[in-house]
């Protein structure tokens, strides 16, 4: 639980993903599309996985992946990224972390 929230608190934007997820994927591209890079940190891949993964869960979110945190904040998993992106929120709540280019 600690690397998950230092993670988070350590930057803007974390999704915590799994390397084989296609829910991972789109939200992950939604992201580039509203031009922010976030840290993308595939929990399958790391060796302390399977305890991030759980740790994710007692934190709150409803599936393990992607697991979005914003400002150090758990945002949620894909239903309340898509629930926020089609109310328009998701795009002011990332304003500060978009690319000026």
């Amino acid at each position: 639980m600690d690397k998950v929230s230092r993670m988070a608190s350590e930057h803007g934007v974390v999704i915590f993903t799994k390397s084989t997820c296609c829910l991972c994927y789109a939200v992950k591209i939604l992201f580039q599309e509203i031009g922010v890079d976030p840290l993308v940190h595939e929990i399958d891949l790391d060796a302390e996985g399977r305890e991030m993964e759980r740790a994710l869960k007692r934190m709150g979110c409803s599936a393990p992946v992607p697991a979005v945190f914003v400002g150090g904040k758990l945002l949620g998993s894909t239903n309340e990224v898509m629930s926020l992106h089609l109310s328009g929120s998701l795009n002011q709540m990332l304003k500060p972390y978009q690319s000026q280019t």
